[in-house]
């Protein structure tokens, strides 16, 4: 079965099964790594995908899902919110190993595209779905914040 959808503003096109969920299609078809693999479960985020703009978990939904839709990654976000949200990371220091970082950015770009300046309890709760192994949670949130000034 062919497999037709929008990735980072392009179409594109994946034969194969169409249980076969996004990540792999996305990591194994289409050669983008930036979502990880992380638990397989959708419980760890390290795999977070937008589809028509909502933060997924593509290790578990399958590429079915996105027929004739938009699913955007790291690196198809808008540009304005891509760098404030990579400035913010860098000025914080957030990455320690980094595994999660894309997961976590793609669940912050979620968040600061329905909400303009969230406050602590609305970034940990949606951040709260993104596991960092590191325990870098609380520069997560400066940075989330951070993001959100540059981005008003």
């Amino acid at each position: 079965m062919t497999i037709s959808f929008n990735l980072n503003g392009k179409v594109v096109q994946f034969e194969g099964d169409p249980e076969t969920p996004i990540l792999w299609v996305l990591r194994d078809h289409l050669d983008v790594t930036s979502p990880k693999y992380g638990c397989g479960a959708a419980l760890c985020g390290a795999c977070t995908v937008h589809l028509e703009g909502n933060a997924i978990r593509s290790c578990s939904t399958p590429i079915s899902v996105a027929s004739g839709k938009k699913v955007t990654t790291l690196e198809g976000l808008p540009e304005k919110m891509g760098h404030a949200l990579h400035d913010a990371w860098l000025e914080f220091d957030v990455p320690q190993c980094g595994y999660c970082q894309t997961g976590q950015m793609m669940s912050a770009a979620d968040l600061l595209a329905r909400k303009k300046q969230p406050n602590s309890e609305e970034i940990k709760n949606a951040m709260s779905g993104n596991i960092c192994r590191c325990g870098t949670y609380s520069r997560i949130e400066k940075a989330v914040k951070r993001a959100a000034d540059k981005l008003a």
